[in-house]
C-alpha cells in the first residue's frame, strides 16, 4: 500500500466520521394537524435546514404530539421532541414579557407584527430568558384577533352581554375580562367541542381558524377590529442540548433560517391562511361585522390599563423602560 494511498484512506475515514459524528435527526412535534399552516411553516424550515445542511440536520415529524398543547415547552425541555411551537399563553404566569404583542389593535398583518417582534425580542426581550432551557428559535404572532360567535352580531360591549367565549389565555384573556366578557382559557384545538356542545357560544380566533377548525357550520357571526382585537405571541424552539449536538457550522447556518427569517415565515403563512379563512366564512355565510368607531372606541377605554400593567410587570422582569420598547414594538410595525 503506497503512502498518498494510506494517506487518502485516512483523510476519507476522518471526513466520513465527522459527517457521521455531525449528523443530527429532529424530532418534530405538532399539536395541530398536518394541514394547518404552523405545521406547514414548520415543516418548510425543516426542508430549508436539512437542505442547507446537506442532511446533516434533518427532521422526523411526529404523527402525533407528544402532550397536549400547554405542556409543549416543557415537552422541548424535557427532550420528549427537539423542536415544536405554542402559543405562550397557554401556560398561564410563566411568560410576562411577550405579552406586549398580545395588546390590542397591533397591527393587520402576521408576517409584519412577527418580524417586529423578532427584532424587538432580539434587542430587548431574549437577554431576560424567560425561555429558560429552551433555544429560541423564532416568535412570532398569528393574524388580528377577532370575535366569533353562533348566536348573534356583536357591535358594542353591551351584545357579548350573556355569551360565553373561548380564548388562548396571556393578554386575551386579561383583555376578555377588562372588556366584561365572559371568557375562558382553553386550547385552540377544543373548539369545535365547546362550540357545538352549547359550552361555549363563541371564541376569539383570527380568520383562518373557522376553517383549520371546522367550525364554518357552527359559527354565524364575526366581528372584525381594525389592527385586530389582540394578537397570540407564540414561539418556535428547540431543546437546548440537542442544539448543543449540532456543530457550530451547522448552528450558524440554522441561525440564518431562524430568528427573522423564521419569524416571516411563520407570519407570511398565517397572512395567507387569514385570507384564505376569510373568504371561507364568507361562502359558508358567515356575516361580517366591521367594528364600529364606537364599538373600538369601548374596546380601548375598557382595556387602556392593560398597557400600564404590562409595562409594571415587564419592569418587574428586568425590562429597562417597558414603555419605550413598546413604542418601537410599534414603529417597527409601521416601518414593515
Amino acid at each position: 500500500m503506497t503512502i498518498s494511498f494510506r494517506v487518502s484512506l485516512l483523510l476519507a475515514g476522518l471526513t466520513l466520521g465527522g459527517v457521521a459524528q455531525a449528523q443530527v435527526t429532529l424530532t418534530a412535534s405538532s399539536w395541530l394537524p398536518p394541514t394547518h399552516t404552523l405545521s406547514q411553516s414548520q415543516a418548510k424550515w425543516c426542508e430549508e435546514v436539512t437542505k442547507a445542511t446537506s442532511s446533516r440536520v434533518k427532521c422526523n415529524i411526529l404523527p402525533k404530539a407528544v402532550v397536549a398543547p400547554p405542556g409543549t415547552f416543557d415537552a422541548v425541555r424535557d427532550g420528549l421532541a427537539d423542536i415544536s411551537f405554542s402559543v405562550h399563553g397557554y401556560t398561564p404566569g410563566r411568560y410576562t414579557l411577550t405579552q406586549m404583542v398580545e395588546l390590542p389593535f397591533a397591527g393587520d398583518s402576521a408576517e409584519a407584527t412577527s418580524v417586529a417582534y423578532q427584532r424587538v425580542f432580539d434587542k430587548h426581550l431574549a437577554k431576560l430568558n424567560e425561555h429558560k432551557g429552551l433555544k429560541v428559535l423564532a416568535v412570532f404572532t398569528h393574524g388580528p384577533g377577532m370575535i366569533i360567535n353562533t348566536k348573534r352580531q356583536v357591535n358594542s360591549l353591551a351584545d357579548m352581554q350573556g355569551l360565553k367565549f373561548r380564548v388562548g389565555g396571556g393578554m386575551v384573556n386579561e383583555m376578555g375580562k377588562a372588556i366584561g366578557a365572559n371568557v375562558t382559557l382553553k386550547p385552540a384545538p377544543e373548539s369545535y367541542e365547546l362550540l357545538s356542545s352549547g359550552v361555549m357560544d363563541g371564541v376569539f380566533f383570527p380568520a383562518e381558524s373557522v376553517e383549520s377548525f371546522k367550525l364554518e357550520k357552527l359559527v354565524k357571526h364575526r366581528t372584525t377590529f381594525p389592527g385586530g382585537l389582540y394578537n397570540t405571541s407564540f414561539a418556535f424552539v428547540m431543546n437546548e442540548a440537542t442544539w448543543n449536538k449540532i456543530s457550530k457550522a451547522d448552528q450558524d447556518i440554522i441561525s440564518k433560517l431562524s430568528g427573522e427569517a423564521g419569524a416571516r415565515l411563520f407570519g407570511r403563512g398565517w397572512d395567507q391562511v387569514d385570507r384564505r379563512g376569510a373568504a371561507f366564512m364568507q361562502a359558508n355565510n358567515v356575516q361580517v361585522t366591521p367594528a364600529s368607531k364606537a364599538f373600538v372606541e369601548e374596546v380601548k377605554a375598557k382595556t387602556a390599563g392593560l398597557e400600564q400593567k404590562w409595562a409594571t410587570d415587564a419592569k418587574a422582569k428586568g425590562l429597562g423602560n417597558p414603555e419605550a420598547v413598546l413604542k418601537e414594538y410599534r414603529a417597527e410595525i409601521s416601518k414593515l
